[in-house]
């Protein structure tokens, strides 16, 4: 499968094209960015054309993987979509749920497959976990995810979207693609504020079951961390999850994003899923204002 990559920032030169560009059985064809300068400049680093049309990429590829803020990736991924090419998209999908529900109408009007980039389910210990926590009878889960994403030798510390949004947006779709699967979908968020941008969730899930979310971009280095764990009838079934091998992780994601153009399947993360998750931070952006346990729209 021929791919090109849309976005010439850090993560999409050194994990979506570095990736690609070591795959076995993908081909990394081109790089597309909004600055023809620093779109040929990225694909340089991989031997590969560098452009600025975006029609011009799409006509040489047979897939996206795409590395962009959420409100450019929806108009990327929804022009890909409707020429044919099927999608390996970032979280989140988009920063609302109109603009989730554009990508998804044109992922379905034309079959094109999807697959959503979130990172530790494309790792091993994670479906290990996953596989192992469905097997028993969940009451409950929590994840708490504090980052120092603007200390001086962060790669994102200039990431303006994230500044903008905060971690509801760019961690919650992590901390959501971990409960859900096994807790079910969320019918209604308590959100409360913290310091900075720091958030604190309570969901109540579809199966009776709820979890805790606490999220952060903005902690000390020495505070950052991650803590996921479900809790249940087999006792307390805790994941630490491993974010050091994004790579090997892309490279599972991009042999999903294959078998399901090849197969005609949905994946379990592709673009509907991702809706989904919009949806549940849109709501907690709700309760947020509000101060009020808010309904998860269907």
């Amino acid at each position: 499968m021929r791919f090109g990559v849309l976005g010439t920032g850090f993560w999409a030169r050194t994990v979506h094209a570095a990736a690609l560009a070591s795959h076995p059985s993908a081909e990394l064809v081109g790089v597309w960015g909004r600055d023809l300068a620093k779109a040929k400049a990225a694909g340089a680093e991989f031997d590969v054309a560098g452009f600025v049309d975006l029609d011009e990429l799409l006509a040489g590829v047979d897939a996206v993987a795409v590395s962009l803020p959420p409100s450019v990736q929806v108009e990327v991924a929804e022009q890909a979509a409707r020429a044919g090419k099927h999608l390996l998209l970032e979280k989140p999908l988009a920063l609302d749920m109109a603009g989730a529900d554009r990508v998804v109408d044109a992922a379905q009007a034309t079959g094109v497959a999807s697959v959503v980039f979130f990172t530790a389910r494309f790792m091993q210990g994670t479906s290990s976990w996953l596989q192992q926590a469905a097997r028993t009878t969940l009451d409950g889960g929590s994840v708490t995810w504090l980052g120092a994403t603007y200390e001086p030798d962060s790669p994102f510390r200039d990431s303006v979207w994230r500044k903008e949004h905060g971690a509801l947006w760019d961690l919650g779709p992590h901390a959501l693609s971990l409960l859900v699967p096994l807790l079910g979908p969320v019918v209604s968020v308590q959100a409360g504020a913290g310091r900075r941008d720091t958030v604190h969730l309570v969901l109540q899930h579809a199966s009776g079951a709820a979890s805790t979310v606490t999220l952060s971009l903005t902690v000390g280095s020495l505070a950052s961390g991650i803590e996921v764990w479900v809790h249940g009838d087999a006792g307390r079934l805790v994941l630490l999850p491993d974010y050091d091998a994004p790579i090997e992780a892309h490279h599972v994601a991009v042999d999903e994003l294959m078998a399901a153009a090849l197969t005609g399947g949905a994946h379990p993360l592709d673009v509907g899923f991702a809706r989904e998750v919009v949806g549940v931070l849109e709501t907690a952006q709700r309760a947020l204002a509000s101060g009020c346990t808010e309904p998860v729209a269907g």
